[in-house]
């Protein structure tokens, strides 16, 4: 038998094997529990990373796993290939989306196949493709029915140069990501989805989802942003306008010291019409539309201009100016705030930095504030001052108090706000769906019917790099009303590209349907996925999308539930050179790694190098010992391969010689051990395990391989072979083989273990003297308390150290320590 281990061999035989008997196609066995199991799928926009294998190897392991333990899994793939990063990448490499999407896509394969994912490729999905994104157009004109789509004016990010729309994470600095040139702010008309109207089911919802992590949970949370408060109204002194701003601390009302205005609102253009101030106006906005949201409520923003203009405080009748000010966002509760600089850290900054006064009005116990010398505001609770009729109140009861009054005088009202605002789905670019709907003189705006759908994206348009060509394509643009039949024109914007993977999971339920996007039968049938997998970066992004998409998908009665995803993990990045790997800034590619030590170590690297919530520094020098561990058990097998006992199990039911205790005993431990451990995703300890067995069945050697220890070592070697399947699927299958299986590993049952046989026949107990270690004792498994406390007294080196103590408790953890408590 060949004693070399040779992956490149092996991989690309076993590959083959699994597609020629159709290995890894989703199967529905009668009375089998259904496992969906889903990575987030990767934008075609380059070749796959070893950043990215972290991901899809805990994916593959998982899902192998459960097909072992007798589910029915569900484990595709596909390409979320339209939209900005598809269309960037293609941009960089000056060629046209399409081409360079198709030839991404196309190597991609390639790479997850010599990885040995066993994704049921017969299920994949491709965004970019007609046949899928008719049904975002489908979707778009379903939720325009109900009200839920609809055109507005709003504020972008636009890069002249590139005539692009840009996030806000792509015009950090107020440059273009692409061209580096300024960045200016324009309204345009845009089509939104009207994703507030879920916002409560949104968030009162996050309490079902148990098994997403706590840190996306709060992330939502706190983008959807419910607060209750007040809404009121200041005068203006000198007219007739009044300022609306909502707080959720009314209790601070009587210290505003000021008012500011998110620049951009509109009251300002009312209230400075003309002169001087008008033009400081103009040239401050033109400032803060060089900022992105994110740098405006950075810490560091403390920008604004006074105008010449007084508000009046309705609590207390006091006059205070009136500012524009960058940290004051329009699109976050009215666009406009009461300042209360002592109470309010970003408002006390902001009153330091322009010399503006700072009122204290709520003294927190134990301490008298002093104005003067405050380094920071007092955000917590405390009693009422300078706060009139409501001083010496607990400013948790002054709150309710104040609210009355205010309400009572018809000057404010209790209100509910939300940080979330409806989903801008609209993009001025070429590389994405087009937007089903047709302008008409006499109609006006027309639904494209569902029957003319798909809406084709014009394919052979010469590609240019800045902005979107569709406008320029007569070709696309002219067309006829489906209502009158008088010349129109087509929509040119197109949907983002998180439309796309906001219910890809439900297509791969049901693939192959031209007359639905999906039967409700197959999507009951398969969803919730029961296993999501991908990184935290989506949070707030595709993860809320897809969540809101499914709440709408099931009130329209296309679905029967109303969450995605039953268990979230987020991954950590793997690092390399202390920076998170991206295809923009270049990563380790997996296939020089393949070529050299083949998939299965790298797998296996993957998954040991560190837990996998965790982040986790690439080290190129750590496959090599992953590669001898590989190697060992290879050799550990192979060498026994032609005394392998098939019937093991039974020889060890009748003979079982005490020089095969030690061997059997480490292989149930590891029995165990690996099946807790991928329960737990503990995958690294579980790698760990199998190297500790392979070690223990190398020290055997060759001429103490009698019959009951060859049993032993038979069982060890099948054990081996099964147990690595999850991480080194091809090894696994060589060994299962060597060993004389016919069928493959992949199909064979997960082992379990005896816990009678996996118990030490001795362990140790560590003695302690007020939680310092003072002695160790050897006792069998399962020893009572009692006997434990009293070997634990009856030790020297205890007794050493109990002299002129006496003795108050006695805490024992059975199996594992005493402790004796003494003074």
């Amino acid at each position: 038998m060949e004693q070399r281990y040779r992956p490149q061999e092996i991989e690309p035989k076993w590959q083959q094997r699994w597609r020629d008997r159709e290995l890894h196609q989703t199967r529905e066995e009668a009375g089998g529990p259904k496992f969906y199991c889903l990575e987030m799928f990767p934008y075609p926009s380059g070749d796959v990373h070893v950043g990215h294998v972290r991901n899809y190897t805990i994916g593959d392991a998982v899902a192998r796993w459960h097909r072992m333990r007798g589910h029915n899994v569900l484990y595709p793939m596909g390409f979320d290939a339209f939209g900005q990063p598809a269309e960037a990448a293609a941009v960089r490499h000056n060629a046209h989306p399409a081409t360079w999407t198709y030839q991404c896509i196309e190597r991609m394969r390639g790479q997850f196949r010599r990885l040995g994912n066993s994704y049921d490729w017969d299920r994949e999905v491709v965004t970019c493709e007609p046949e899928y994104y008719r049904w975002n157009q489908w979707f778009f004109l379903k939720f325009l029915e109900r009200g839920l789509a609809y055109r507005s004016n709003a504020p972008v990010n636009w890069c002249p140069a590139c005539e692009f729309v840009l996030s806000d994470e792509e015009a950090q600095g107020g440059k273009c990501w692409r061209c580096d040139g300024p960045v200016t702010k324009e309204d345009r008309e845009q089509w939104f989805f009207r994703i507030t109207d879920y916002a409560d089911r949104l968030l009162d919802d996050l309490a079902h989802l148990e098994h997403w992590p706590d840190r996306v949970r709060t992330m939502q949370a706190n983008w959807i942003g419910r607060s209750e408060g007040v809404e009121f109204e200041l005068e203006v002194v000198g007219s007739e306008e009044k300022i609306q701003v909502f707080t959720t601390r009314i209790d601070t009302i009587f210290g505003v010291t000021y008012v500011v205005l998110a620049p951009e609102h509109e009251l300002v253009d009312r209230l400075v019409t003309d002169g001087e101030m008008r033009r400081k106006v103009e040239a401050y906005r033109a400032e803060v539309d060089s900022k992105t949201n994110v740098e405006r409520l950075s810490e560091e923003a403390k920008g604004g201009l006074r105008l010449d203009l007084e508000a009046v405080n309705p609590a207390n009748g006091e006059r205070v100016p009136i500012f524009i000010a960058d940290y004051v966002l329009l699109g976050y509760g009215t666009g406009a705030i009461m300042a209360v600089p002592a109470h309010d850290q970003r408002d006390f900054e902001f009153a330091h930095a322009h010399g503006l006064p700072i009122r204290v009005v709520i003294q927190p116990g134990g301490e008298t504030l002093d104005s003067a010398t405050m380094e920071s505001a007092h955000v917590g609770e405390g009693v009422q001052v300078n706060s009139g009729q409501f001083d010496g109140l607990p400013n948790t009861a002054a709150q309710t108090k104040i609210d009355e009054w205010l309400e009572a005088r018809g000057v404010g009202r209790r209100r509910i706000n939300y940080r979330l605002r409806d989903w801008l789905v609209s993009r001025q670019r070429y590389w994405g769906t087009p937007i089903p709907i047709i302008y008409c003189q006499a109609c006006g705006t027309v639904p494209v019917p569902e029957s003319e759908l798909p809406v084709v994206l014009p394919p052979d348009l010469p590609y240019a790099a800045t902005g979107s060509i569709l406008p320029q394509a007569e070709s696309f643009v002219k067309t006829t009303c489906p209502k009158c039949g008088a010349p129109a024109r087509r929509e040119t914007d197109t949907l983002a590209q998180w439309i796309e993977s906001c219910w890809y999971m439900l297509r791969y339920a049901d693939p192959k349907n031209n007359e639905i996007p999906f039967s409700r039968e197959a999507a009951d049938r398969w969803l919730p996925v029961d296993q999501y997998i991908g990184g935290i970066e989506h949070a707030v992004l595709h993860l809320l999308y897809s969540r809101f998409f499914t709440k709408v998908l099931y009130d329209l009665g296309l679905i029967g539930f109303e969450e995605p995803f039953t268990r979230l993990f987020t991954h950590g990045m793997l690092l390399q050179d202390g920076a998170a790997m991206s295809k923009s800034r270049g990563g380790v590619a997996p296939d020089d790694i393949i070529a050299r030590y083949g998939a299965d170590t790298l797998r296996t690297y993957i998954l040991f190098i560190a837990p996998p919530g965790q982040e986790a520094d690439w080290q190129e020098g750590g496959l090599e010992g992953v590669w001898r561990f590989l190697n060992r058990a290879w050799r550990a097998v192979v060498r026994h391969a032609g005394r392998f006992d098939a019937a093991w199990a039974d020889r060890m039911a009748t003979a079982n010689s005490p020089a095969s205790i030690p061997l059997r005993r480490k292989t149930h431990q590891t029995l165990r051990q690996v099946t807790q451990d991928i329960e737990r995703w503990h995958f690294n300890t579980a790698v760990s395990a199998l190297m500790e067995l392979v070690n223990a069945m190398t020290e055997v050697p060759d001429e103490d391989l009698d019959a009951d220890l060859g049993a032993a070592y038979s069982e060890a070697c099948e054990s081996i072979a099964l147990l690595l399947a999850p991480f080194a699927p091809h090894l696994a299958e060589e060994l299962w083989e060597v060993l004389g299986h016919k069928e493959s590993v992949h199909l064979a049952s997960w082992p379990t273990w005896d816990d009678g046989i996996a118990q030490e026949e001795e362990i140790t107990v560590v003695l302690q003297v007020n939680g310092r270690l003072r002695d160790r004792i050897s006792v069998a498994p399962g020893t009572p308390k009692a006997d434990l406390e009293a070997q634990a007294l009856a030790s020297e080196k205890v007794q050493s150290h109990l002299q002129g103590k006496s003795v108050r408790q006695v805490v024992v953890v059975p199996d594992r320590l005493v402790n004796i408590v003494a003074n």
